[in-house]
């Protein structure tokens, strides 16, 4: 059984391109944590017998709320990665985001040696256009040092690098067997020294990333992202992005005057030539409402939130990545009835 945690914060119809997408794509289950309120939202998520939604409200974080977004992502990941742990079923939990959708032959997954506890996905970036005429079916995949410098020799890039090219993240993202001693962090699996795991690797083994897909995407995007807290480390290619957009925002325009301010650093700093990069051949076509895949069902899901309801009255500290394993043992402990001091075991 493969499933995914994410925390978001995004609009009913994204989250359901999320949920329907990987669903389809290779997931049997979602566990989505709602970085803010939104009622529509969250009754569509209740409702989907593949999901469960988890409300990161005050009583969640216990008064310890981390101010920035990507330290919350990566303790909610690790909360369900290590309740996973003490459930028989589950064979990888993926960290992804909600704009991200996974891609995955089951078969081959099927094929990891016993022993490698991380798999990890290739990117592939959905193309930035003004608009769309539905969702994105158009990608970008890595590319290799001679196209990169075909592209900055016609003036498409400013640098033939991957990293130019790609205006979201170009390492992926990981996926681990649930287990106390592995970590996830937003881009990969790490031991308790908080060094990258070996990992195992397939061109059928892919994520799709709708990164900043639109102008309308990119202002939504940007805006929710500098709204979430403290700046987050960037990229360098993006920084001066998010520090123009902060600074923008922070003019006090309304709505309407600040409009074409956004869509123009859209159009100089995200905006992809899409004629040039599909004549070359450089893109690759995906729909993932396509995908064949039949979630299965998850024997254990009621004794799984029965343990995220009771978590919540415990402190996240233990799951931050490189918290010793007796630190997330004490919770199992607390959370599934089984008394202090004794290692908790999967059911045989």
């Amino acid at each position: 059984m493969l499933v995914t945690a994410s925390t978001v914060k995004d609009t009913l119809p994204n989250i359901q391109r999320f949920v329907t997408g990987n669903l389809a794509g290779g997931v049997d289950h979602l566990f989505v944590f709602l970085d803010a309120g939104d009622p529509e939202v969250r009754a569509w998520l209740d409702e989907h017998p593949h999901v469960t939604c988890v409300r990161t409200d005050s009583a969640w974080w216990q008064g310890d709320r981390p101010d920035q977004l990507n330290v919350r992502q990566r303790v909610n990941a690790n909360t369900v990665r290590a309740l996973l742990s003490a459930v028989d079923g589950v064979d990888w939990v993926f960290h992804i985001d909600a704009d991200e959708i996974i891609q995955v032959d089951r078969s081959v997954l099927d094929t990891v040696p016993a022993d490698t506890r991380v798999v990890k996905l290739a990117p592939l970036e959905a193309v930035s256009r003004k608009s769309w005429d539905g969702d994105p079916t158009w990608f970008k995949r890595l590319l290799d040092k001679d196209d990169l410098t075909l592209l900055q020799t016609l003036g498409v890039l400013d640098r033939p690098s991957n990293g130019a090219y790609f205006h979201g993240h170009v390492d992926g993202k990981s996926g681990v067997r649930p287990a106390l001693d592995v970590w996830l962090t937003l881009h990969h699996g790490v031991d308790a020294a908080k060094e990258e795991l070996p990992s195992f690797q397939d061109d059928s083994l892919r994520l799709l990333h709708y990164e900043s897909f639109s102008g309308e995407d990119f202002v939504r995007k940007w805006t929710s992202i500098l709204a979430a807290g403290p700046m987050a480390n960037f990229r360098p290619a993006r920084e001066p992005t998010a520090i123009a957009l902060r600074t923008l925002i922070g003019k006090g325009l309304t709505e309407e005057q600040a409009a074409p301010y956004l869509m123009r650093i859209f159009e100089r700093t995200t905006e992809d030539d899409f004629d040039t990069l599909r004549d070359l051949g450089l893109l690759v076509e995906v729909d993932p409402r396509q995908g064949t895949h039949q979630p299965a069902d998850f024997p254990a899901l009621d004794e799984v939130r029965g343990m995220l309801e009771r978590v919540a009255a415990e402190s996240k500290r233990a799951f931050h990545p490189g918290e010793p394993v007796a630190s997330a043992q004490k919770v199992l402990d607390a959370v599934t009835g089984v008394r202090a001091g004794r290692s908790f075991l999967r059911r045989s």
